[in-house]
Protein backbone atom coordinates (compact mmCIF):
# COMPACT_ATOMS: atom_id res chain seq x y z
CA UNK A 1 0.00 0.00 0.00
CA UNK A 2 1.25 3.74 -0.54
CA UNK A 3 1.86 5.95 2.38
CA UNK A 4 -1.31 7.78 2.89
CA UNK A 5 -3.21 4.12 3.05
CA UNK A 6 -0.87 3.54 5.44
CA UNK A 7 -2.25 7.02 7.54
CA UNK A 8 -5.28 6.05 7.40
CA UNK A 9 -5.21 2.35 8.53
CA UNK A 10 -2.81 3.58 11.27
CA UNK A 11 -5.81 6.62 12.29
CA UNK A 12 -8.24 3.88 12.26
CA UNK A 13 -6.41 1.24 14.07
CA UNK A 14 -5.60 3.98 16.87
CA UNK A 15 -9.66 4.56 16.85
CA UNK A 16 -10.41 1.36 17.39
CA UNK A 17 -7.41 0.85 20.22
CA UNK A 18 -8.59 3.67 22.09
CA UNK A 19 -12.70 3.32 21.92
CA UNK A 20 -13.61 3.12 25.09
CA UNK A 21 -16.73 0.83 26.74
CA UNK A 22 -19.27 2.47 29.30
CA UNK A 23 -17.27 1.45 32.33
CA UNK A 24 -14.06 3.30 31.06
CA UNK A 25 -12.08 0.19 30.12
CA UNK A 26 -10.65 0.07 26.88
CA UNK A 27 -12.90 -1.61 23.97
CA UNK A 28 -10.13 -4.18 22.64
CA UNK A 29 -7.82 -5.09 25.54
CA UNK A 30 -3.89 -4.49 25.51
CA UNK A 31 -3.36 -7.85 24.93
CA UNK A 32 -5.25 -7.75 21.70
CA UNK A 33 -3.94 -4.56 20.85
CA UNK A 34 -1.55 -5.72 17.92
CA UNK A 35 1.50 -3.51 17.53
CA UNK A 36 1.18 -1.65 14.12
CA UNK A 37 4.45 -2.69 12.10
CA UNK A 38 5.11 -0.71 9.07
CA UNK A 39 7.78 -2.76 6.27
CA UNK A 40 9.02 -0.74 4.07
CA UNK A 41 12.51 1.00 2.02
CA UNK A 42 13.69 4.01 3.57
CA UNK A 43 13.04 7.42 3.20
CA UNK A 44 9.53 6.94 2.19
CA UNK A 45 8.26 8.72 4.86
CA UNK A 46 7.20 6.28 7.62
CA UNK A 47 7.89 8.29 10.67
CA UNK A 48 6.18 11.40 9.28
CA UNK A 49 3.07 10.24 9.04
CA UNK A 50 3.58 8.47 12.54
CA UNK A 51 4.29 12.55 13.69
CA UNK A 52 0.79 13.57 11.16
CA UNK A 53 -1.71 11.14 13.11
CA UNK A 54 -0.45 11.99 16.48
CA UNK A 55 -0.83 15.82 15.79
CA UNK A 56 -4.26 15.14 13.83
CA UNK A 57 -5.72 12.63 16.09
CA UNK A 58 -4.36 14.98 19.33
CA UNK A 59 -2.41 12.08 21.36
CA UNK A 60 0.94 12.29 22.27
CA UNK A 61 3.75 10.60 20.31
CA UNK A 62 7.83 9.32 21.86
CA UNK A 63 9.35 8.37 18.90
CA UNK A 64 13.09 6.14 19.15
CA UNK A 65 15.21 5.19 16.68
CA UNK A 66 16.45 1.67 18.12
CA UNK A 67 19.10 1.22 16.63
CA UNK A 68 20.57 4.25 18.51
CA UNK A 69 20.32 2.30 22.07
CA UNK A 70 22.18 -0.19 24.06
CA UNK A 71 20.20 -2.97 25.47
CA UNK A 72 20.75 -0.67 29.03
CA UNK A 73 19.03 1.84 27.45
CA UNK A 74 16.19 -0.35 26.71
CA UNK A 75 15.75 -2.72 29.20
CA UNK A 76 17.05 -0.53 31.99
CA UNK A 77 20.67 -1.40 33.89
CA UNK A 78 20.32 -4.30 37.07
CA UNK A 79 20.56 -3.73 40.36
CA UNK A 80 20.88 -6.11 43.04
CA UNK A 81 17.55 -6.50 45.68
CA UNK A 82 17.05 -8.02 48.65
CA UNK A 83 13.93 -10.33 48.86
CA UNK A 84 12.75 -12.82 51.02
CA UNK A 85 11.31 -16.07 50.03
CA UNK A 86 10.05 -19.07 52.25
CA UNK A 87 11.24 -17.19 55.16
CA UNK A 88 15.25 -16.92 53.55
CA UNK A 89 17.09 -13.59 52.01
CA UNK A 90 17.63 -13.96 49.07
CA UNK A 91 19.59 -11.43 46.30
CA UNK A 92 17.70 -10.54 43.46
CA UNK A 93 18.48 -9.11 40.20
CA UNK A 94 15.67 -5.88 38.86
CA UNK A 95 15.86 -3.26 36.78
CA UNK A 96 15.52 0.43 36.69
CA UNK A 97 12.70 1.60 35.02
CA UNK A 98 13.40 1.86 30.88
CA UNK A 99 15.00 5.08 29.27
CA UNK A 100 11.88 4.88 26.36
CA UNK A 101 8.81 3.77 29.01
CA UNK A 102 10.42 6.40 31.24
CA UNK A 103 10.25 9.10 28.12
CA UNK A 104 6.22 7.75 27.96
CA UNK A 105 5.38 8.95 31.57
CA UNK A 106 7.43 12.10 31.08
CA UNK A 107 5.49 12.92 28.18
CA UNK A 108 1.85 11.83 30.42
CA UNK A 109 3.56 14.22 32.75
CA UNK A 110 4.18 17.19 30.35
CA UNK A 111 1.15 17.09 28.49
CA UNK A 112 -1.41 16.02 30.65
CA UNK A 113 -2.51 13.79 27.74
CA UNK A 114 -2.76 10.23 29.09
CA UNK A 115 -3.14 8.02 25.65
CA UNK A 116 -0.39 8.32 22.43
CA UNK A 117 1.82 6.13 19.88
CA UNK A 118 5.24 4.73 21.18
CA UNK A 119 6.74 4.77 18.05
CA UNK A 120 10.57 2.42 17.62
CA UNK A 121 11.87 3.15 14.27
CA UNK A 122 14.33 0.49 12.73
CA UNK A 123 13.17 -2.37 14.91
CA UNK A 124 14.41 -4.86 12.43
CA UNK A 125 17.84 -3.82 12.32
CA UNK A 126 19.03 -3.95 16.42
CA UNK A 127 22.27 -5.79 17.42
CA UNK A 128 22.21 -9.26 18.26
CA UNK A 129 22.11 -8.50 21.60
CA UNK A 130 18.76 -6.03 21.66
CA UNK A 131 16.73 -8.22 19.26
CA UNK A 132 15.52 -11.06 22.17
CA UNK A 133 14.44 -7.59 24.11
CA UNK A 134 12.48 -6.09 20.58
CA UNK A 135 10.65 -9.32 20.00
CA UNK A 136 9.46 -9.32 23.82
CA UNK A 137 8.51 -5.72 22.84
CA UNK A 138 6.24 -6.58 20.11
CA UNK A 139 5.16 -9.91 21.65
CA UNK A 140 4.47 -8.14 25.29
CA UNK A 141 4.70 -5.08 25.26
CA UNK A 142 6.76 -4.85 27.99
CA UNK A 143 10.59 -3.50 28.12
CA UNK A 144 12.46 -5.98 30.44
CA UNK A 145 9.94 -6.32 33.48
CA UNK A 146 8.15 -2.71 32.76
CA UNK A 147 4.96 -2.83 30.47
CA UNK A 148 4.18 0.06 28.26
CA UNK A 149 1.18 2.11 30.11
CA UNK A 150 -2.32 1.61 28.89
CA UNK A 151 -3.66 3.96 26.64
CA UNK A 152 -0.06 4.07 24.44
CA UNK A 153 -0.79 2.17 21.09
CA UNK A 154 2.35 0.30 19.90
CA UNK A 155 4.04 1.22 16.46
CA UNK A 156 7.55 0.18 14.66
CA UNK A 157 8.93 0.74 11.60
CA UNK A 158 11.66 -1.34 9.70
CA UNK A 159 12.96 -1.75 6.25
CA UNK A 160 13.14 -5.07 3.86
CA UNK A 161 15.91 -6.95 4.07
CA UNK A 162 17.02 -5.71 0.14
CA UNK A 163 17.33 -2.78 1.69
CA UNK A 164 19.79 -2.99 4.40
CA UNK A 165 22.19 -5.88 5.14
CA UNK A 166 21.52 -6.00 8.85
CA UNK A 167 17.98 -6.59 8.99
CA UNK A 168 17.09 -9.28 11.19
CA UNK A 169 13.94 -11.40 10.20
CA UNK A 170 10.96 -11.53 12.15
CA UNK A 171 9.40 -15.10 12.96
CA UNK A 172 6.24 -16.41 12.86
CA UNK A 173 5.33 -16.27 16.27
CA UNK A 174 6.12 -12.20 15.96
CA UNK A 175 4.48 -11.82 12.72
CA UNK A 176 1.25 -13.20 13.81
CA UNK A 177 0.96 -10.62 16.78
CA UNK A 178 1.29 -7.97 14.44
CA UNK A 179 -0.36 -5.61 12.15
CA UNK A 180 1.79 -5.40 9.27
CA UNK A 181 1.62 -3.29 6.80
CA UNK A 182 4.06 -2.77 3.55
CA UNK A 183 4.71 0.37 1.96
CA UNK A 184 5.62 1.23 -1.15
CA UNK A 185 6.91 4.64 -3.13
CA UNK A 186 4.13 6.29 -4.22
CA UNK A 187 4.94 10.11 -6.59
CA UNK A 188 1.36 11.15 -6.59
CA UNK A 189 0.85 10.46 -2.69
CA UNK A 190 4.19 12.24 -2.04
CA UNK A 191 3.23 15.10 -4.52
CA UNK A 192 0.56 16.14 -2.37
CA UNK A 193 2.79 15.95 0.81
CA UNK A 194 5.52 18.14 -1.04
CA UNK A 195 2.74 20.53 -2.07
CA UNK A 196 1.89 20.97 1.38
CA UNK A 197 5.53 21.26 3.23
CA UNK A 198 6.03 23.13 0.14
CA UNK A 199 8.90 21.91 -1.45
CA UNK A 200 11.01 23.93 -3.81
CA UNK A 201 8.96 23.87 -7.27
CA UNK A 202 11.86 22.89 -9.40
CA UNK A 203 12.02 19.12 -7.25
CA UNK A 204 8.06 19.15 -7.84
CA UNK A 205 8.33 20.15 -11.89
CA UNK A 206 11.60 17.92 -12.29
CA UNK A 207 9.80 15.08 -11.13
CA UNK A 208 6.52 15.58 -13.41
CA UNK A 209 8.16 15.42 -16.00
CA UNK A 210 11.01 12.36 -15.18
CA UNK A 211 8.67 10.56 -12.32
CA UNK A 212 10.37 7.15 -13.14
CA UNK A 213 13.44 9.83 -10.86
CA UNK A 214 11.47 9.90 -7.85
CA UNK A 215 12.36 6.83 -5.92
CA UNK A 216 14.73 3.78 -7.13
CA UNK A 217 17.52 1.65 -4.78
CA UNK A 218 20.00 -0.21 -7.20
CA UNK A 219 23.30 -2.09 -6.86
CA UNK A 220 25.87 -1.85 -9.38
CA UNK A 221 29.58 -2.54 -10.24
CA UNK A 222 30.15 1.13 -8.31
CA UNK A 223 27.82 0.38 -5.25
CA UNK A 224 24.84 1.49 -4.39
CA UNK A 225 22.60 3.74 -6.54
CA UNK A 226 19.80 5.51 -4.72
CA UNK A 227 17.20 8.05 -4.80
CA UNK A 228 14.50 8.50 -2.42
CA UNK A 229 11.72 11.27 -1.32
CA UNK A 230 13.81 11.96 1.87
CA UNK A 231 16.91 12.73 -0.39
CA UNK A 232 14.31 15.27 -2.75
CA UNK A 233 12.80 16.82 0.46
CA UNK A 234 16.29 17.71 1.73
CA UNK A 235 17.70 18.95 -1.18
CA UNK A 236 14.49 21.27 -1.73
CA UNK A 237 15.77 22.65 1.74
CA UNK A 238 18.88 23.30 0.92
CA UNK A 239 17.79 24.79 -2.45
CA UNK A 240 15.87 27.49 -0.42
CA UNK A 241 18.86 28.01 1.77
CA UNK A 242 21.35 28.49 -1.16
CA UNK A 243 19.06 31.06 -3.26
CA UNK A 244 18.63 33.01 -0.31
CA UNK A 245 22.37 33.30 0.41
CA UNK A 246 22.94 33.24 -3.66
CA UNK A 247 25.27 29.92 -3.35
CA UNK A 248 25.54 28.25 -6.46
CA UNK A 249 24.29 24.51 -6.45
CA UNK A 250 25.43 22.37 -9.29
CA UNK A 251 25.69 18.79 -10.21
CA UNK A 252 28.04 18.06 -7.67
CA UNK A 253 25.93 19.29 -4.68
CA UNK A 254 22.94 17.93 -6.23
CA UNK A 255 24.75 14.53 -6.11
CA UNK A 256 25.25 14.84 -2.24
CA UNK A 257 21.60 14.31 -1.67
CA UNK A 258 20.93 12.17 -5.11
CA UNK A 259 23.00 9.13 -5.30
CA UNK A 260 21.92 8.20 -8.64
CA UNK A 261 24.70 9.88 -10.92
CA UNK A 262 22.27 10.07 -13.76
CA UNK A 263 19.75 11.73 -11.92
CA UNK A 264 21.96 14.00 -10.67
CA UNK A 265 23.51 15.32 -13.46
CA UNK A 266 19.90 15.30 -15.13
CA UNK A 267 18.16 17.16 -12.23
CA UNK A 268 21.30 19.93 -12.40
CA UNK A 269 20.64 20.30 -15.96
CA UNK A 270 17.45 21.22 -15.10
CA UNK A 271 17.54 23.35 -12.64
CA UNK A 272 20.19 25.87 -14.85
CA UNK A 273 16.95 25.94 -16.94
CA UNK A 274 14.28 26.65 -14.21
CA UNK A 275 17.08 29.25 -12.95
CA UNK A 276 16.48 31.05 -16.56
CA UNK A 277 12.73 30.56 -17.07
CA UNK A 278 13.04 32.39 -13.31
CA UNK A 279 14.63 35.05 -14.82
CA UNK A 280 13.21 35.58 -18.54
CA UNK A 281 9.62 35.68 -17.28
CA UNK A 282 8.66 38.30 -14.46
CA UNK A 283 5.58 36.00 -12.32
CA UNK A 284 5.31 39.25 -9.90
CA UNK A 285 4.02 41.33 -12.84
CA UNK A 286 1.80 39.00 -14.52
CA UNK A 287 0.22 38.06 -11.08
CA UNK A 288 -0.30 41.84 -10.26
CA UNK A 289 -2.21 42.13 -13.48
CA UNK A 290 0.60 43.84 -15.92
CA UNK A 291 0.63 41.17 -18.63
CA UNK A 292 2.92 42.55 -20.79
CA UNK A 293 6.36 42.37 -19.10
CA UNK A 294 5.59 38.55 -18.96
CA UNK A 295 6.84 37.84 -22.39
CA UNK A 296 3.49 36.11 -23.07
CA UNK A 297 4.20 35.13 -26.79
CA UNK A 298 7.45 34.06 -26.26
CA UNK A 299 5.36 31.58 -23.64
CA UNK A 300 2.95 30.29 -25.82
CA UNK A 301 5.41 28.77 -28.62
CA UNK A 302 7.97 27.82 -25.87
CA UNK A 303 8.88 24.24 -25.87
CA UNK A 304 6.63 21.76 -23.48
CA UNK A 305 8.94 21.52 -20.90
CA UNK A 306 9.69 25.00 -20.82
CA UNK A 307 5.81 26.42 -20.60
CA UNK A 308 5.47 23.50 -17.68
CA UNK A 309 8.14 25.34 -15.60
CA UNK A 310 6.58 28.49 -15.58
CA UNK A 311 2.76 26.91 -14.75
CA UNK A 312 5.16 25.30 -12.09
CA UNK A 313 6.69 28.66 -11.10
CA UNK A 314 3.08 30.54 -11.13
CA UNK A 315 1.85 27.75 -8.34
CA UNK A 316 5.06 28.18 -6.37
CA UNK A 317 4.38 31.92 -6.00
CA UNK A 318 0.78 31.32 -5.50
CA UNK A 319 1.19 28.34 -2.71
CA UNK A 320 3.42 30.66 -1.16
CA UNK A 321 0.52 33.61 -0.93
CA UNK A 322 -1.77 30.68 -0.11
CA UNK A 323 -0.28 29.34 2.59
CA UNK A 324 0.63 32.77 4.17
CA UNK A 325 -3.07 33.18 4.34
CA UNK A 326 -3.38 29.85 6.10
CA UNK A 327 -0.81 30.77 8.41
CA UNK A 328 -2.50 34.17 9.14
CA UNK A 329 -6.08 32.64 9.63
CA UNK A 330 -4.09 30.36 12.53
CA UNK A 331 -2.73 33.37 14.07
CA UNK A 332 -5.50 35.31 14.09
CA UNK A 333 -7.34 32.35 15.36
CA UNK A 334 -5.04 31.34 18.13
CA UNK A 335 -4.71 35.01 19.40
CA UNK A 336 -9.15 35.85 19.80
CA UNK A 337 -8.54 32.78 22.23
CA UNK A 338 -5.31 34.04 24.01
CA UNK A 339 -6.89 37.59 23.86
CA UNK A 340 -10.03 35.96 25.30
CA UNK A 341 -8.45 34.69 28.11
CA UNK A 342 -5.91 37.99 28.67
CA UNK A 343 -9.83 39.69 28.89
CA UNK A 344 -11.11 37.33 31.86
CA UNK A 345 -8.14 37.77 33.70
CA UNK A 346 -7.22 41.30 33.84
CA UNK A 347 -11.56 42.33 34.29
CA UNK A 348 -12.12 39.94 37.00
CA UNK A 349 -11.85 41.48 40.78
CA UNK A 350 -8.52 42.85 42.50
CA UNK A 351 -7.10 42.60 38.93
CA UNK A 352 -6.08 46.07 38.49
CA UNK A 353 -2.51 45.82 40.72
CA UNK A 354 -1.05 42.78 38.85
CA UNK A 355 -2.46 43.13 35.75
CA UNK A 356 1.68 42.42 33.83
CA UNK A 357 1.61 39.55 35.84
CA UNK A 358 -1.85 38.12 34.50
CA UNK A 359 -0.44 38.66 31.35
CA UNK A 360 3.01 37.15 31.96
CA UNK A 361 0.96 34.06 33.21
CA UNK A 362 -1.37 33.61 29.95
CA UNK A 363 1.49 33.61 28.00
CA UNK A 364 3.59 30.98 30.18
CA UNK A 365 0.66 28.67 30.28
CA UNK A 366 0.22 29.33 26.46
CA UNK A 367 3.98 28.31 25.98
CA UNK A 368 3.50 25.54 27.92
CA UNK A 369 0.21 23.96 26.27
CA UNK A 370 2.31 24.72 22.84
CA UNK A 371 5.32 22.46 23.55
CA UNK A 372 3.56 19.61 25.43
CA UNK A 373 1.14 19.26 22.40
CA UNK A 374 2.00 17.22 18.92
CA UNK A 375 1.91 19.47 16.23
CA UNK A 376 2.27 19.64 12.52
CA UNK A 377 4.94 22.01 11.80
CA UNK A 378 2.81 24.41 9.89
CA UNK A 379 0.67 24.15 13.41
CA UNK A 380 3.78 24.60 15.42
CA UNK A 381 4.42 27.87 13.24
CA UNK A 382 1.41 29.36 13.24
CA UNK A 383 1.49 28.91 17.56
CA UNK A 384 4.92 30.51 17.69
CA UNK A 385 3.45 33.78 15.73
CA UNK A 386 0.83 34.21 17.57
CA UNK A 387 2.38 33.64 21.00
CA UNK A 388 5.24 36.42 19.83
CA UNK A 389 2.44 38.61 18.60
CA UNK A 390 1.09 38.47 22.18
CA UNK A 391 4.30 39.12 24.07
CA UNK A 392 5.12 42.11 21.79
CA UNK A 393 1.71 43.66 22.27
CA UNK A 394 1.44 43.20 26.01
CA UNK A 395 4.72 45.10 26.43
CA UNK A 396 3.62 48.05 24.20
CA UNK A 397 0.17 47.96 25.98
CA UNK A 398 2.04 48.18 29.52
CA UNK A 399 3.68 51.06 28.14
CA UNK A 400 0.87 52.40 26.65
CA UNK A 401 -1.85 52.21 29.57
CA UNK A 402 0.72 52.63 32.86
CA UNK A 403 -0.94 48.88 33.46
CA UNK A 404 -4.43 49.81 33.92
CA UNK A 405 -6.16 46.81 33.29
CA UNK A 406 -9.35 47.83 31.20
CA UNK A 407 -7.23 50.15 29.04
CA UNK A 408 -4.23 47.62 28.36
CA UNK A 409 -7.00 44.95 27.03
CA UNK A 410 -8.15 48.21 24.94
CA UNK A 411 -4.44 48.24 23.63
CA UNK A 412 -4.38 44.07 22.94
CA UNK A 413 -7.93 44.69 21.23
CA UNK A 414 -6.76 47.54 18.99
CA UNK A 415 -3.74 45.58 18.03
CA UNK A 416 -5.79 42.29 17.25
CA UNK A 417 -8.35 44.46 14.84
CA UNK A 418 -5.60 46.09 13.41
CA UNK A 419 -3.92 42.66 12.34
CA UNK A 420 -6.93 41.58 11.14
CA UNK A 421 -7.49 43.92 9.01
CA UNK A 422 -4.42 43.35 7.21
CA UNK A 423 -5.28 40.02 6.91
CA UNK A 424 -8.47 40.44 4.55
CA UNK A 425 -6.53 43.09 2.65
CA UNK A 426 -3.87 40.10 1.95
CA UNK A 427 -7.54 38.00 1.17
CA UNK A 428 -8.48 40.31 -1.16
CA UNK A 429 -5.01 40.48 -3.22
CA UNK A 430 -4.35 36.94 -3.41
CA UNK A 431 -7.73 36.29 -4.57
CA UNK A 432 -7.03 38.98 -7.35
CA UNK A 433 -3.71 37.47 -8.12
CA UNK A 434 -5.64 34.37 -9.16
CA UNK A 435 -7.55 35.57 -10.97
CA UNK A 436 -4.75 37.54 -13.02
CA UNK A 437 -2.98 34.06 -13.24
CA UNK A 438 -6.43 32.54 -14.92
CA UNK A 439 -6.90 35.25 -16.83
CA UNK A 440 -3.56 34.84 -18.64
CA UNK A 441 -3.34 31.61 -18.94
CA UNK A 442 -6.80 31.99 -20.73
CA UNK A 443 -5.67 35.00 -23.19
CA UNK A 444 -2.23 33.16 -23.80
CA UNK A 445 -3.34 29.28 -24.18
CA UNK A 446 -7.19 29.11 -24.44
CA UNK A 447 -9.08 26.37 -22.58
CA UNK A 448 -6.23 24.07 -23.53
CA UNK A 449 -3.96 21.79 -21.38
CA UNK A 450 -1.66 24.32 -20.05
CA UNK A 451 -5.40 25.47 -18.00
CA UNK A 452 -6.43 22.38 -17.17
CA UNK A 453 -2.63 21.49 -16.35
CA UNK A 454 -2.70 24.44 -14.12
CA UNK A 455 -6.01 24.17 -12.79
CA UNK A 456 -5.13 20.16 -11.58
CA UNK A 457 -2.35 21.08 -9.65
CA UNK A 458 -3.91 23.80 -7.71
CA UNK A 459 -6.71 20.96 -6.93
CA UNK A 460 -3.72 19.20 -5.39
CA UNK A 461 -2.29 22.06 -3.16
CA UNK A 462 -3.96 21.97 0.38
CA UNK A 463 -3.51 25.63 1.17
CA UNK A 464 -5.03 26.58 -2.15
CA UNK A 465 -7.97 24.72 -1.52
CA UNK A 466 -8.28 26.06 2.09
CA UNK A 467 -7.78 29.26 0.31
CA UNK A 468 -11.12 28.55 -2.11
CA UNK A 469 -13.07 26.71 0.41
CA UNK A 470 -13.17 29.19 2.55
CA UNK A 471 -13.14 32.65 1.07
CA UNK A 472 -14.28 31.42 -2.76
CA UNK A 473 -13.47 32.25 -6.08
CA UNK A 474 -15.20 32.23 -8.84
CA UNK A 475 -13.39 32.14 -11.93
CA UNK A 476 -11.27 29.20 -10.30
CA UNK A 477 -14.92 27.07 -9.45
CA UNK A 478 -16.09 28.10 -13.23
CA UNK A 479 -12.98 26.30 -14.42
CA UNK A 480 -13.00 23.75 -12.06
CA UNK A 481 -16.58 23.01 -13.65
CA UNK A 482 -16.52 23.06 -16.96
CA UNK A 483 -12.27 22.11 -18.25
CA UNK A 484 -12.23 19.20 -15.55
CA UNK A 485 -15.34 17.82 -16.29
CA UNK A 486 -14.23 18.19 -20.07
CA UNK A 487 -11.26 16.46 -19.13
CA UNK A 488 -12.98 12.98 -17.22
CA UNK A 489 -15.34 13.25 -20.29
CA UNK A 490 -12.73 12.71 -22.75
CA UNK A 491 -11.13 10.07 -20.57
CA UNK A 492 -14.46 7.89 -20.70
CA UNK A 493 -14.63 8.17 -24.24
CA UNK A 494 -11.23 7.44 -24.73
CA UNK A 495 -12.30 3.89 -22.63
CA UNK A 496 -14.85 3.22 -24.42
CA UNK A 497 -13.43 3.77 -27.60
CA UNK A 498 -10.19 1.44 -26.69
CA UNK A 499 -13.43 -1.14 -25.19
CA UNK A 500 -14.96 -1.21 -28.68
CA UNK A 501 -11.84 -2.30 -30.14
CA UNK A 502 -11.14 -4.90 -27.75
CA UNK A 503 -14.54 -6.42 -28.45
Amino acid sequence: MNIKRAKTEIKNTLRAYLQKKEDGSYRIPAIRQRPILLIGPPGIGKTAIMEQVAAECGVGLVAYTITHHTRQSAVGLPFIEKKVYGGREYAVTEYTMSEIIAAVYEKIEQTGVREGILFIDEINCVSETLAPTMLQFLQCKTFGNQRVPEGWVIAAAGNPPEYNRSVREFDVVTLDRVKKMDIEADYEVWKEYAYRRRLHSAVISYLDIRRDDFYSIRATVEGKQFVTARGWEDLSEFLYACEELAIPVDEEVVKQYVANPQTAKSFAAYLELYRKYRADYDINALLSGNYGNFAAGKLKNAPFDERYSVLSLLLDRLSAEFREVWMEDAVVTRLYELLKRAKEELLRENAAADAPALLEEVFRAEEARREGQTLRPEDREAYRRALQYYSDWCRQARIDSIGEPQAVFQRLKECFERLNGLREERVKTVGEMLDHCFGFLADTFGEGQELVIFLTELSLSYYCMEFVNSYGNAIYEKYNRELLFQDRRKKLLNEIEQLGAEL
